[in-house]
């Protein structure tokens, strides 16, 4: 559910999708605040899981890690046990960086990212299709990435 976010409140967190280790004094100029007042709003984000971490973004090219692929998971049944343990298993798999429930011809999409196709491979024989709650994965790997950003779109909502 959305929260009051202020216009304020909107520029701290441009600046701050833009740029994590932003001293806060910086931050404070680049919003117009003294930083005391800035400091507090940020603590407040984070206190109402506006700001839910802060994370080094890594090249998986230069850490070795080249096939990037998008599995399409379809599952035997919708039991809640069938789901817990899918969701359990998928969350212990390093391989897998985001995992979607989705609407459409499959239950889930697993964003995964592998050294080779070999690991994919092994990711996906050894790890995923040995799961008996899984009945099918269909995959595609991204050629090329066209784009990739953690920024979410800011702006003020009506009467903000």
């Amino acid at each position: 559910m959305p929260i009051a976010i202020s216009k304020q409140d909107l520029a701290i967190l441009g600046h701050l999708q833009e740029d994590g280790r932003i001293s806060n004094r910086d931050l404070a100029d680049r919003v117009s605040l003294s930083p005391s007042p800035c400091w507090r709003r940020v603590r407040a984000l984070e206190s109402q899981q506006v700001i839910r971490g802060y994370t080094a973004l890594l090249d998986p090219q230069k850490l070795g890690l080249s096939i990037l692929a998008f599995a399409n998971v379809s599952l035997v049944d919708h039991h809640p046990a069938t789901v817990q343990h899918f969701d359990q298993s998928i969350s212990e798999a390093p391989e897998v960086l985001e995992c979607f429930m989705t609407s459409g011809d499959h239950d889930y999409m697993l964003k995964v990212v592998t050294r080779d196709m070999s690991s994919y491979q092994d990711f996906l024989s050894e790890k995923l299709l040995r799961l008996d709650c899984v009945r099918t994965v269909n995959t595609s790997f991204a050629l090329k990435q066209k784009k990739i950003s953690t920024r979410l779109p800011l702006v003020a909502r009506d009467g903000d």
